[in-house]
Parts: C-alpha cells; sequence; structure tokens
C-alpha cells in the first residue's frame, strides 16, 4: 500500500481544508520526511493526482504575490474518505507492511473505534502467525540457521522479526484495551497538526518551491 497517500489524505483530512505546505509541515513535524517518502516533491505530487483522482477537491483561493501558480487549497470528498479508511485499516492489519505503512497507520488509529483497531491488531497477529507456520514446515527454529548454511540466517532474521512483530502488537493490543488513547465515539481525539502560521519546530529549512501550491 502507499503510506504517502495515506499520510497526505490523513493530514487534508484533519485540517478539513489545507493547502500543500500545511500539508509539508504536518509530515515533517511528525518526523514523516525520515521514516517514509514524504518528501516536498512527492507530498505535491500526490495531492495532485489525488485531486485527478477525485479523492480531493482542488479550490484556488488566492492569487500568488511572488507570480507564480495561485494558492490551491485542498479538501477530501466521499471517496477519498473512503480510500483514507482503506488504507487505514490495510495498515493495520497486514503485518508484512513496510515500515512506513504501519507507522502511517498507528498515526491515524483513533480516527478508528477502539473496539475495530483491537480486532484490526487481532487480524496481524493471525496473518503473521499463519506465515510463521508456513515457514515452519520447512525451517526447524531448534536447529537454528545453520542448517541451510549462511542462508538460514535470512529465514532466522524473518522468524525473529515475526515473534518480535507479534511481541509489539500484543503490547499495543493490551495499552489500548486498558483505556489508552482517546478513540472514535469517545471524544475529541488528539490530532498532531499545526495551525496555520504556527511554527513547526522539524522544519528541515526554507519553503519549497512548490509551496505556493
Amino acid at each position: 500500500m502507499s503510506a504517502i497517500r495515506l499520510l497526505v489524505l490523513g493530514s487534508v483530512r484533519q485540517h478539513g481544508r489545507a493547502h500543500g505546505y500545511q500539508v509539508r509541515n504536518d509530515l515533517e513535524y511528525w518526523g514523516a520526511h525520515e521514516w517514509s517518502n514524504a518528501k516536498p516533491g512527492s507530498i505535491y505530487h500526490a495531492l495532485k493526482q489525488m485531486a485527478k483522482q477525485g479523492l480531493l477537491i482542488a479550490h484556488e483561493v488566492a492569487p500568488s504575490t511572488a507570480g507564480g501558480p495561485p494558492r490551491v487549497e485542498y479538501e477530501i470528498t466521499e471517496e477519498g474518505s473512503t480510500e483514507f479508511f482503506a488504507l487505514l485499516r490495510e495498515s493495520l492489519t497486514g503485518w508484512d507492511q513496510k515500515m512506513d505503512s504501519l507507522s502511517a497507520g498507528l498515526g491515524f488509529m483513533v480516527e478508528l473505534e477502539r473496539a475495530e483497531v483491537v480486532a484490526l491488531l487481532r487480524e496481524r497477529i493471525a496473518q503473521m502467525e499463519g506465515w510463521r507456520s508456513s515457514v515452519t514446515e520447512y525451517y526447524d527454529p531448534e536447529r537454528g540457521p545453520a542448517q541451510f548454511g549462511h542462508i538460514g540466517e535470512i529465514m532466522h532474521l524473518w522468524l525473529s522479526s515475526a515473534d518480535f512483530g507479534k511481541e509489539w502488537t500484543l503490547d499495543l493490543i493490551r495499552r489500548i484495551e486498558e483505556g489508552a488513547y482517546t478513540f472514535a465515539g469517545e471524544g475529541e481525539p488528539f490530532r498532531g497538526v499545526l495551525l496555520e502560521g504556527e511554527e513547526n519546530p522539524y522544519a528541515t529549512g526554507v519553503p519549497h518551491k512548490g509551496d505556493a501550491e
């Protein structure tokens, strides 16, 4: 799945309407430029592409003061919201997702109800256990990686990652079931978005040439 699509749709959705620089600011504030492909160019490209696809509406709200294109604000559509929630559920369920997809899903999980998040994470564990069982049909963890020479280290890495992933997911489920965080239907959840004009302490530098968009 595309982490950048989930991140951009989620940021626009949380603002209601947002221009490209606001979305970029949010994702840098979350550190997404470090753990995903949420670089300035990919953010603006995603905004334009999803507007063409009907997932976002582009509103020209003000002429550029620098002689460039007019400033554009984006608003999520009904189809965009459907796509957002589909990507969010996929990111929490699929244990073999890349780290950027899981990280993006964790950032928006409070947009779902608590019970559904727990169910999605339990499905994640079930998929993980099923995959692990398929590997151990031919790889014996008790004999260790040497049974396949140095190539066995690859399977050892796979199983170790799956075991850690299961432990981490169970720990997250425990915290959620014990009442951590505010989920949909429980009140106003925490949203780490920056307000218009609010300084971003993690900004990477001067505004990008596409910031008018």
